[in-house]
């Protein structure tokens, strides 16, 4: 199985007077078209999912609507487990469901999210250093079951990346000057 690792795109800074209750704290518009601008790119490495996981926060919540912009991707399901400050252990159970698809994403936060995949490469919540950018996507690959340490490493694309590749996809459709008049 594939686990592709999404931490949600850029959303608006913590403010108790606009958000007393942070879950609430929505994407910024920037950080919505943004990470929109990636898709295309996140499509060439992640062509579809059989699941799509997300943190019921508003920010995480969101990113996984825009993920559905993808064609193979299917809608979001709520899952406590990828809140921000849950145990890594608690997320890996609930991925235990999904062994023997093909692919699974999850939407999540800092620091859970990279304390997710530590646990997943490393047996340990801080055993390695990974860090995801906001909109940015890892994919950890299972030969066998969801667990601690069971998992490789594959790729780890920042924010920056997917929506080059998103432009070179772009280009790469684009017909060229001489061939559109011709």
């Amino acid at each position: 199985m594939d686990l592709y690792l999404v931490r949600h795109a850029s959303a608006h800074g913590r403010d108790p007077e606009r958000w007393p209750d942070d879950s609430f704290r929505p994407l910024t518009a920037d950080g919505e078209e943004a990470f929109r601008c990636s898709l295309p790119g996140l499509a060439v490495l992640a062509p579809r999912v059989d699941a799509l996981l997300s943190s019921p926060f508003a920010r995480a919540w969101r990113t996984a609507e825009l993920l559905t912009e993808l064609q193979g991707w299917p809608p979001p399901k709520a899952s406590t487990p990828l809140e921000p400050t849950l145990p890594p252990d608690k997320a890996a159970r609930v991925l235990e469901v999904y062994e023997g698809t093909g692919a699974v994403a999850v939407v999540g936060h800092r620091p859970g999210l990279h304390e997710l995949a530590s646990y997943l490469l490393t047996g340990e919540a801080g055993g390695a250093e990974i860090t995801i950018k906001k909109g940015g996507v890892a994919c950890v690959r299972f030969e066998g079951p969801v667990g601690p340490a069971a998992g490789q490493l594959r790729w780890l694309a920042s924010p920056k990346m997917l929506r080059a590749m998103s432009a070179a996809q772009d280009e790469a459709v684009r017909p060229r000057p001489e061939e559109a008049e011709g």
